[in-house]
């Protein structure tokens, strides 16, 4: 067995233990939480900073790792969506030999589990060989109604070349998703344990599109050679318009929120929608140039979560560097609070908070030390090391 003590242990299921000792066996199971050396024990190695229980990454673009550096920043949604498309087509080889290291970058910075975005079959393999816990979500995509049902069963079929891994199939936003589509997806939901992660209103431009048909999607649709005279202004923004195609059976992720307000907050409570908030600040910032109001999230009786996004849209693939974008912008947000965020709130959302997410006997939920705080805030020094 090990042991380690810190200035603070954060368990997330209870309160934090000043002067903690977190004790371990040979396969990284808790053995105890205390705030004493358990008898019959080696000494603690002693260390400074918080101990807390392994990340959870619930939004990640794993096989767009090739594109890091690529694609151009703060130039909005719809020119970033163009220059992915440039950049997607690359040597099979390129594009798994970055996913893998990828695989190890979020390993490092402390991640035990990643809900993970798919359009092809390239992470398979890295997947199933990670010592990361992963849920793909094979994204669909089809904003032309005729073609709903080729993009479903394609879907269904890149489901199965995942299984048996956890995986789901998933529509990618509102604006790339038919009504028709969504109404696949809703009906697979009715009678299939089946998690949904939605890219949500990353910018103004999606829901200028929803409310009047205007702006630069139009351009997009444009640029794609597609005919979208099927499209009637909805006359309320994009989220408010699919929230009654979503199924009520399953979890749903709503991710990114860049342009969510109060307004959108309050219509969801009148829906029996079981609704989840991921945040990727840090990709906001490099795509948008600009951060949800995420102090309007807290509190309002909604699970939290934090996504890393892609290196298409990132520098780096850490959850504590999401933390740490949030907390110099929200200072009122404590650590402790995103601490429980980046951990058992993404654990309960893949439905693995039994084994991950907080520290408690039995447990394997992998071990973070996070240093360089300044009264218990997060600092631009601050760093995760990977205990266990």
């Amino acid at each position: 067995m090990k042991s380690f003590k810190a200035d603070y242990v954060f368990p997330v299921h209870a309160d934090p233990i000043k002067n903690g000792i977190v004790t371990v066996d040979d396969k990284g199971k808790i053995v105890s939480v205390t705030a004493n050396q358990p008898e019959g024990t080696q000494p603690p190695q002693q260390l400074s900073g918080i101990i807390c229980p392994g990340f959870v990454n619930t939004h990640c673009h794993l096989e767009l790792s090739h594109m890091k550096d690529k694609i151009a920043t703060k130039t909005g949604l719809v020119n970033f969506i163009k220059d992915i498309l440039k950049h997607r087509e690359a040597d099979a080889q390129l594009i798994a030999d970055s996913a893998a290291q990828a695989d190890s970058e979020m390993y490092e910075n402390g991640i035990v589990a990643v809900g993970d975005i798919a359009n092809t079959n390239a992470t398979i393999k890295i997947k199933a060989a990670s010592k990361i816990h992963y849920h793909t979500f094979v994204e669909l995509l089809g904003f032309l109604p005729g073609r709903s049902e080729e993009i479903f069963n394609n879907g269904l079929k890149l489901l199965d070349e995942f299984k048996p891994q956890s995986c789901s199939i998933t529509p990618h936003a509102p604006y790339s998703v038919s009504k028709e589509l969504f109404r696949l997806i809703k009906k697979y939901c009715e009678d299939h344990n089946n998690l949904l992660s939605i890219h949500n209103q990353e910018c103004d431009d999606e829901n200028k599109f929803f409310r009047y048909k205007l702006g630069q999607f139009i351009e997009l649709y444009e640029y794609f050679g597609m005919d979208i005279t099927h499209f009637k202004p909805q006359a309320r923004n994009s989220m408010q318009s699919i929230v009654p195609l979503l199924t009520n059976k399953q979890d749903i992720l709503m991710v990114h929120n860049t342009c969510t307000n109060l307004k959108d907050i309050y219509f969801l409570k009148r829906f029996d929608r079981r609704i989840n908030w991921c945040f990727c600040p840090n990709a906001n910032l490099y795509i948008e140039n600009r951060l949800p109001k995420i102090n309007l999230f807290v509190d309002q009786g909604f699970n939290i979560t934090l996504g890393t996004d892609s290196m298409a849209s990132n520098h780096g693939l850490s959850i504590l560097g999401e933390m740490q974008t949030i907390q110099h912008k929200f200072k009122a947000i404590s650590t402790a609070k995103l601490i429980e965020w980046g951990t058992i709130n993404g654990a309960k959302f893949l439905g693995i908070d039994a084994d991950k997410g907080t520290l408690e006997p039995g447990k394997t939920p992998g071990l973070n030390l996070i240093t360089g705080l300044d009264d218990m805030q997060l600092t631009p020094a601050s760093k995760v090391k990977r205990l266990i």
